[in-house]
């Protein structure tokens, strides 16, 4: 409050609950445990908007009761799955239905640090940009942050059978979020989390008569760092004008099913 200037704050939500306070926007930004309590107290107070971070909670049962409590109330749920708001994010999107890269023909994801944590941001965006999907295979998991949310290998599919498979790292060495697309006309790779793109275009071959060949391509800084604006704006508009927020509690359900499946299977391995 002093570094930025805020004028009224409370040491929790329940004292904000009990100041008859006014909120348009309620940001939840406690650790996940805490989540399903929070969002109910901020449902009391009655805002014109609720932003949770990502995962809403920690089980799908949970999840789908607090989003369908919020839709009762007639309150917008927004979900942090930060990667819906970025410009270059929704540039692929365009680009891919409009066939700038050709035929998706797979895609992987590379991430770390927990199915649900980290994995549902992939996952997230790989319902963003491939569709929904369904598990073919689960491989075995690795406790290598969470001790109850494992990291791991999936192998997965998309509409028109394009295969997509999750890779594990392990946090301990080091973070990693990177996102590879091969299509029919080159492999576009999200690097650093978004914060790099590399683009690498097919070309026919003058040294391999008939053969096509990928360029050496080209890296460029990615738009993710405008995310967390573009999500600004979105929720302004959103409260301001009705229009339809990137990221929802339905969208963030899709993701959260997906990872609570992989969990479950891995488990009984």
């Amino acid at each position: 409050m002093d570094a930025w200037g805020v004028p009224a704050g409370f040491r929790s939500i329940e004292e904000a609950a009990g100041s008859g306070s006014q909120f348009d926007v309620i940001s939840i930004c406690s650790p996940t445990p805490c989540h399903a309590h929070d969002l109910e107290e901020a449902l009391l107070l009655k805002p014109k908007l609720i932003y949770c971070e990502k995962p809403v909670t920690t089980s799908v049962s949970e999840t789908e009761r607090l989003a369908f409590e919020c839709s009762k109330a007639n309150v917008p749920l927004a979900v942090n799955y930060t990667r819906r708001w970025d410009p270059a994010i929704s540039k692929l999107q365009a680009g891919i239905h409009a066939g700038q890269w050709g035929q998706l023909r797979s895609a992987v994801g590379f991430y770390n640090k927990g199915i649900l944590n980290n994995g549902s941001h992939m996952l997230d965006l790989l319902h963003l940009l491939v569709g929904p999907m369904n598990i073919v295979k689960v491989g075995k998991p690795t406790h290598d942050f969470f001790p109850d949310d494992p990291t791991v290998p999936v192998w997965l599919e998309g509409p028109r059978g394009v295969p997509v498979n999750l890779v594990c790292g392990h946090a301990e060495d080091y973070a990693i979020f990177e996102l590879q697309l091969v299509f029919s006309q080159g492999v576009l790779t999200m690097e650093e989390g978004g914060m790099f793109w590399r683009e690498r275009r097919a070309f026919d071959s003058e040294l391999f008569k008939g053969y096509r060949m990928l360029l050496e391509g080209v890296r460029r800084a990615g738009d993710y760092p405008r995310a967390m604006l573009q999500a600004v704006d979105n929720i302004y508009r959103a409260v301001s004008q009705g229009d339809p927020l990137a990221s929802t509690g339905q969208s963030a359900l899709a993701a959260q099913r997906v990872c609570e499946k992989i969990k479950q299977q891995s488990c009984a391995l």
